[in-house]
């Protein structure tokens, strides 16, 4: 299949089509929030994001920014041919329950160690998770956990007719 015409970034934007492969990872200059069940259940200023072609980012929080019980084990796994290996996490806000709707990676791959104590959370399941000021967008498509701002333009990956991007 070939690769979709990328969107013209605007000033203060990011083109997804720019991002590496394989993925960098990045800190995050901005405050990053999620809130489920009507609570706030992370908040944190040291988020790392990682970037890859077609994907708009991924953010990862440290466990330890999130509520004490926001965050139990779930079945299920997956890998990552750059990350390795990820585990699954049920999450809770209040009363409730988002089953699997986080990952970390226990023991990554080299050169994504920063994300062995951090958590991603896919945006699609929350009550809300923000960047800065900005309630995110879930990632097109259910399967990748890219979180879309008004600062990432696409197409992006997950959406209809992207599967061999």
């Amino acid at each position: 299949m070939r690769r979709p015409l990328p969107v013209i970034p605007a000033p203060g934007q990011e083109s997804v089509w720019d991002y590496p492969r394989p993925p960098r990872v990045e800190p995050v200059g901005e405050r990053v929030t999620i809130r489920l069940g009507g609570v706030l259940i992370a908040d944190t200023r040291d988020a790392v994001r990682v970037l890859e072609t077609s994907h708009p980012p991924v953010y990862y929080l440290p466990i330890v920014d999130f509520v004490p019980g926001a965050l139990t084990d779930a079945p299920g796994s997956s890998f990552c041919e750059f990350k390795g290996a990820a585990r699954y996490l049920d999450v809770r806000g209040g009363d409730t329950v988002r089953e699997g709707a986080a990952w970390n990676y226990p023991n990554p791959a080299p050169g994504f160690e920063t994300l062995r104590d951090r958590v991603a959370v896919y945006a699609g399941p929350m009550d809300g998770c923000t960047v800065g000021d900005e309630v995110v967008s879930p990632q097109p498509g259910g399967f990748y956990g890219g979180w879309v701002t008004s600062s990432v333009v696409g197409p992006f990956k997950g959406g209809p007719g992207s599967l061999g991007w």
